[in-house]
């Protein structure tokens, strides 16, 4: 029996989305954080300790954010790269600017660290959709994502 068979849709869903969110971010966040927005390592770490437990809740919603405006898109690449940049930046920067701040950036460096982190989003909407796709098809989902709250499940 394979994951696919024994874990409902919901669940898959959930872990694929929370598991994407938490390999590619907290790996582009220490480079932001550290290099970009200046952080000390004390600081980061805090960071990244906020914003791994804030990525278990809020995985499987951006992922649902993320199909909802992928619907927009059409198959060209410039229209998927524009979009994916959009779902991205328009839900992960606000967030993104909380964790930062309530880990001790502030000033200037909170500013560039927010700064920094919507350039990031609009460099890696695509290239983190690509790799959510990835990373669903591995938990037997369809690339766009499934129906959230499907009465079918």
């Amino acid at each position: 029996m394979t994951a696919k068979t024994t874990m409902p849709l919901s669940t898959r869903s959930y872990l694929a989305d929370t598991l994407a969110l938490i390999l590619f971010f907290t790996t582009t966040g220490v480079i932001n954080e550290r290099w970009i927005a200046g952080m000390t390592w004390e600081q980061v770490f805090h960071a990244r300790l906020i914003g791994g437990a804030l990525m278990i809740p809020v995985g499987r919603p951006y992922g649902m954010w993320r199909d909802w405006v992928m619907r927009r898109a059409t198959h060209t690449r410039a229209s998927r790269l524009l979009w994916d940049s959009v779902a991205l930046m328009s839900f992960q920067v606000p967030i993104y600017a909380a964790i930062i701040a309530f880990s001790g950036a502030s000033g200037e460096g909170l500013v560039r660290g927010v700064l920094g982190a919507a350039v990031m989003m609009l460099v890696l909407g695509r290239p983190y959709g690509a790799f959510l796709n990835g990373i669903r098809r591995l938990f037997g989902l369809a690339p766009g994502g499934q129906k959230p709250m499907s009465l079918n499940e």
